[in-house]
């Protein structure tokens, strides 16, 4: 169920929070509570809601079907039907209030990631204006793309949950890669490395088989996912046992 929930316990999308939340960080010790936190928290909300959509529908068939409605819908009805007046208000802040803020904090990340990309400082107004513009006209062709298009949101929204699950495996790889570098933390690496080669599975797969993505046959699609999880296994514990035999200075 995880993987197929956005925002659930592996999510790539709080990653992009992480080019402004680091510049915060006094140490890298608050990086467990401040992003681990967050992820264990954000699980939590998606359980939830897993077990709130199930009760409140009588079961898994019904709740599928009422999602044919837009999920916005779902959380509108559970809330309202729920709590009331007080419930509306929850699913106003839910559905509307809190997706512009991160909208607009996805925006100010990618900003500053592209910033970094093309070593352009942020301090002037010309530089910030050189990089925001094209991104906000690149974020009105996805929206305009939506508007004349039947379901044209729920595919932007299928590409979203793709490259945000694709973003977990790739900042998994990458912690994965940071620890083999630490000498006292390299057997550590294991933690983030097995995560890392299941959602190498999971979104090579998806995007090969999906209809948004390449069409390919099941069995096709399973195989090369497969493939290419254990290719990237093969090549961390390579890089592990390098790194374990390798004598400390």
């Amino acid at each position: 169920m995880f993987v197929t929930v956005a925002c659930g316990a592996i999510s790539g999308f709080h990653a992009t929070q992480s080019p402004m939340i680091a510049k915060c960080l006094v140490s890298e010790k608050e990086g467990r509570r401040v992003f681990y936190g967050a992820m264990i928290s954000e699980s939590v909300i998606a359980l939830v809601w897993a077990a709130a959509g199930v009760s409140f529908y009588g079961g898994t068939q019904l709740l599928s079907e009422a999602l044919g409605n837009g999920a916005s819908n779902v959380v509108y009805e559970i809330s309202t039907g729920v709590l009331g007046v007080v419930g509306g208000i929850l699913a106003v802040a839910g559905v509307v209030i809190c997706p512009i803020t991160s909208g607009d904090t996805a925006f100010r990340s990618a900003r500053l990631i592209l910033a970094e990309i093309f070593r352009l400082e942020q301090k002037s107004l010309r530089n910030r204006l050189i990089i925001t513009i094209p991104l906000l006209l690149a974020g009105g062709l996805l929206t305009w793309y939506a508007l004349v298009n039947n379901n044209g949101f729920q595919i932007i929204w299928r590409y979203f949950s793709w490259s945000n699950q694709t973003l977990a495996m790739i900042a998994l790889w990458v912690s994965a890669a940071y620890l083999l570098k630490e000498g006292n933390k390299r057997l550590a690496s294991l933690v983030t490395a097995l995560p890392a080669a299941f959602m190498t599975a999971v979104s090579v797969t998806y995007i090969l088989i999906a209809d948004e993505g390449f069409r390919l046959n099941q069995t096709v699609s399973y195989a090369v996912g497969a493939a290419a999880s254990v290719a990237a296994l093969c090549v961390y514990l390579i890089k592990l046992y390098g790194a374990v035999r390798k004598p400390e200075k």
